[in-house]
C-alpha cells in the first residue's frame, strides 16, 4: 500500500485565448486555435463536439513532445498493422484502408517519486546431493544412485530505497491509461518546456481526468515498478512469497502533452469505424481489431471434425 506524503502541484503557463470544445460522448476536452474549429471528436468520431467555456482550475501543460512522424507515415504504419491482423478478425479489416488521420496532443501526467520499500520473502539456495534408489531390471531389484538438486529456504527481509522517474499516466478521458501504456515508450529526452508555439496549428486536449484520479494511477504504477525492481534484487537461486510495502515521498507531477495520431478505419457498412492510435514519435500502433464469431466457430468446428475423424479411424483400425 502506497503511503503518500509531500506533493508538488502542476504549474500553469498557457495564457493565449483558444477555442474550447467538449465531446458529449466520451468527455474529451479539446483546445484548438479558432481557425481549427472542428465538429467531430478525434477519439470516438462523435459529431457532438460543442463549444464550451474554459474550465477553471484545470492544470496546464509544463512540457511537450513534438511529432516526429508525418501523417502519411502514420497511415503507412496502420496499413501494415491492418494487414498483419489475425485471420479470425472481422471481414474487411485486413484489407481496409486507413481513413481520416488527426494529430492530437494528448495530456498526461509525468510523475516521479522517491520510494522507500520494506520487503520480506523466502530465498532459495540450491544444493546437490546423491541419493540411492531401487529399480527393477530383468525381473531383479537393483540399487542405483543419482544426483538430485534440492533447495534450502531461508527468510529474508529488509529495505530498498530508490527514485522512480518518468512514469506517464493519462490525463484524458478519451485515451485510456492501458492505451497509453500500449503506445509507450516515448522518448522523453526530446521533451521541451511548453510554449503555445510548440502546438501551434495542432489540436490539443486539456486534462479531463482529475488530479486525484491521475495521482492514484501514477502511485500504483510506481509501486508496481518497485515490485519489479525487488524481483531483480532478490539474491539466491530462487525466491517465493515476496511481499512489500512502499512509502512514497517527494512526489512531483507535471502535465505533459504527448503526440498521438488518431485514425478511423472504416471496414464495414454495419460497423462503427475502428479507432487506431499511433505514437507520433516512434510509430508504435495500437488498436483492437474485433474478432468474427463466425470465423472462430468455423475454426473450432473444423478442429472438432478432424479430431472426430481421427478417433473414428483409430477405433475402426482397432
Amino acid at each position: 500500500m502506497a503511503e503518500p506524503t509531500q506533493t508538488r502541484q502542476p504549474s500553469s503557463s498557457l495564457t493565449e485565448p483558444l477555442l474550447h470544445l467538449g465531446c458529449q460522448s466520451c468527455g474529451a476536452r479539446l483546445v484548438l486555435e479558432p481557425a481549427l474549429r472542428t465538429t467531430r471528436c478525434p477519439y470516438c468520431a462523435a459529431p457532438a463536439v460543442v463549444e464550451r467555456p474554459p474550465v477553471a482550475g484545470v492544470p496546464e501543460p509544463v512540457f511537450a513532445l513534438g511529432f516526429a512522424l508525418t501523417h502519411t507515415t502514420a497511415k503507412e504504419h496502420v496499413s501494415r498493422w491492418l494487414r498483419s491482423r489475425s485471420r479470425f478478425t472481422r471481414s474487411g479489416i485486413r484489407s481496409a484502408s486507413p481513413g481520416e488521420v488527426k494529430g492530437v496532443y494528448v495530456p498526461a501526467y509525468l510523475y516521479s517519486v522517491l520510494a522507500q520499500a520494506r520487503y520480506r520473502a523466502s530465498i532459495g539456495e540450491n544444493y546437490q546431493e546423491t541419493e540411492t534408489y531401487t529399480a527393477t531390471e530383468n525381473g531383479k531389484t537393483v540399487t542405483r544412485t543419482r544426483t538430485v538438486t534440492r533447495t534450502e529456504w531461508r527468510p529474508l527481509e529488509g529495505e530498498l530505497s530508490g527514485y522512480v522517474a518518468d512514469v506517464l499516466v493519462t490525463a484524458s478521458k478519451g485515451l485510456q491509461n492501458a492505451e497509453l501504456e500500449a503506445l509507450e515508450p516515448f522518448d522523453l529526452r526530446a521533451m521541451a518546456r511548453y510554449t503555445p508555439a510548440l502546438i501551434s496549428g495542432w489540436m490539443a486536449e486539456e486534462p479531463s481526468l482529475t488530479l486525484a484520479e491521475c495521482q492514484a494511477l501514477a502511485r500504483k504504477e510506481a509501486v508496481d515498478r518497485v515490485g519489479v525492481k525487488l524481483t531483480r534484487f532478490m539474491p539466491g537461486d530462487s525466491y517465493r512469497g515476496l511481499e512489500h510495502q512502499a512509502r512514497l515521498e517527494w512526489e512531483a507531477l507535471d502535465v505533459c502533452l504527448l503526440p498521438v495520431w488518431v485514425l478511423a478505419v472504416k471496414y464495414a457498412e454495419d460497423a462503427p469505424p475502428l479507432r487506431v492510435l499511433v505514437n507520433g514519435q516512434t510509430g508504435a500502433v495500437h488498436g483492437k481489431a474485433p474478432s468474427s464469431p463466425w470465423k472462430v466457430l468455423v475454426a473450432v468446428l473444423g478442429v472438432l471434425l478432424v479430431l472426430a475423424m481421427g478417433w473414428l479411424l483409430t477405433s475402426g483400425g482397432g
